[in-house]
């Protein structure tokens, strides 16, 4: 036994070898071991550079190019890449045991107070965990055994995640159809719609609404004003616990340090994650009131229904701790606040030059570019309406390819609405790099004047792709 192990050791590749491993064989790992055909997918648009350095705002590919990450990891890279002051956190506790169930972790119990004191209202009670998802499902579960009621109410074009749970309640059928049947109890109502909600809530057997204060993967789609302080109101009077889900739009990605502080509304659950980490390590959480929790978890008989493993562990707690000071010492809610203004506006000024943008939207520094489908002209015709259906799936990830492609600025489309490009940098990106970002857009512009174009240059890009594979 102890030979084949060491056989076996010589056949493993190495943390060396896999830091070194060039383009091509990165692919060819993807390719064999965990998605061949998202390798091909990426390799269409150029989206399988292999990059080899990153800090705050730039990335650097194998070849020595500079690029400006307008991403910023789905919104978990509030703070940038590989923050110094982060990276010197996690190794400041390297010594002290990270996983030991047998013991409470101080450095746990910190950043639950920290939380309690920075969160709006009454939230108290932190359960940590890994991934945003996995704060859904906890969240989920927390309501269902506080209010002893089944019935899951969430929004058409949500996005909470994809493990069971998280996806029951995800708003889109492209993701919920292939894993049916999904969790029982769970109905849609419109983002934004009042009067759905409130008939939705008044059979008085719903647990839990679960919004977004902005629809991230919906496409940027911001709330009505006044929407989430109705929402609280009527969730309120029908026993239905509100579950906001900040994992996108926390840590002052819009301008507040959470998105439900722009109307003063305090959830009875609000989940959260991505930039909760500083971008370096994985952490999520959901913080809830006293009332709710001790109404699930309320006696040591029910005080071990929900655990995790990993959640709260010692280098994770230390990446959030060091988050949360850096977020208030930098001021960067403030910098979302001045910064998206300024980004917002000059995009406003594009969209009256270039018919190509349907709509500009967002909060702070999470901003949505729309593109404006074409109309049953001549190239559609011709195509047998191949540019409109691209259009529907594609549009966003061939302007996302031609800022990568052509300017070395990483953007993405939003997974419910692949129309829109989604604008969430760090939250300390700088003047001059936006201006950079407006450069680019309006140079794709002023070539593109139509979807067919930029088609047709994708097809290019994805051409070389195909040779090369």
């Amino acid at each position: 036994m102890i030979d084949d192990v060491h056989n076996s050791l010589s056949k493993l590749t190495t943390l060396e070898e896999a830091v070194a491993l060039s383009r091509e064989a990165n692919k060819e790992n993807h390719r064999r071991y965990i998605n061949p055909e998202l390798v091909s997918m990426m390799g269409l648009i150029g989206f399988d550079k292999r990059f080899v350095k990153a800090e705050g705002t730039i990335l650097w590919d194998e070849d020595g190019n500079e690029y400006l990450d307008f991403l910023g990891g789905y919104g978990a890279l509030n703070l940038g890449h590989n923050h110094p002051d982060i990276e010197a956190a996690v190794s400041s506790v390297s010594g002290l045991p990270n996983l030991l169930q047998a013991s409470l972790n101080p450095l746990a119990g910190a950043l639950a107070r920290n939380l309690a004191f920075l969160t709006p209202g009454d939230l108290q009670y932190s359960f940590f965990g890994n991934s945003g998802a996995e704060a859904v499902e906890g969240a989920l579960k927390l309501a269902r055994a506080a209010t002893g009621r089944a019935g899951i109410l969430s929004c058409i074009g949500s996005f909470h995640g994809k493990t069971l749970g998280a996806l029951s309640v995800t708003g889109r059928d492209k993701y919920r159809h292939p894993f049916e049947p999904l969790l029982p109890g769970v109905s849609f109502v419109p983002y934004g719609d009042i009067s759905a909600l409130e008939s939705a809530l008044a059979a008085g057997d719903i647990a839990a609404f679960i919004v977004e204060p902005i629809q991230g993967e919906g496409g940027i789609i911001v709330a009505p004003e006044g929407y989430l302080t109705e929402a609280r109101k009527l969730c309120t009077a029908a026993g239905t616990a509100l579950i906001i889900d900040e994992i996108q739009t926390g840590f002052g990605r819009t301008g507040k340090f959470f998105a439900c502080e722009h109307e003063g509304v305090t959830p009875d659950i609000m989940c959260i994650s991505k930039s909760f980490g500083g971008g370096v390590m994985p952490l999520s959480a959901y913080i809830a009131s006293a009332e709710i929790w001790k109404r699930a978890y309320g006696s040591m008989e029910k005080a071990m229904l929900h655990t995790s493993t990993f959640g709260g562990n010692t280098r994770a707690a230390a990446a959030g701790l060091t988050a949360l000071q850096i977020i208030c010492r930098d001021n960067l809610p403030g910098q979302a606040a001045e910064k998206g203004k300024y980004l917002l506006e000059k995009l406003l000024l594009l969209k009256e030059s270039y018919p190509l943008i349907r709509d500009i939207r967002g909060r702070g520094l999470m901003i949505g570019l729309e593109i404006a489908h074409p109309e049953e002209g001549m190239l559609n015709k011709l195509t047998g309406g191949a540019i409109g259906r691209m259009a529907e799936e594609y549009a966003g990830a061939m302007v996302a390819g031609e800022l990568l492609n052509r300017h070395r600025i990483v953007t993405a489309y939003t997974l419910n609405n692949p129309s829109v490009i989604r604008l969430e940098p760090p939250l300390n990106i700088s003047c001059e790099q936006i201006d950079r970002l407006l450069k680019a857009l309006e140079d794709i512009l002023s070539r593109h004047k139509g979807l067919g174009g930029m088609a047709l240059s994708g097809a290019k890009t994805a051409l070389k792709s195909l040779f090369k594979q």
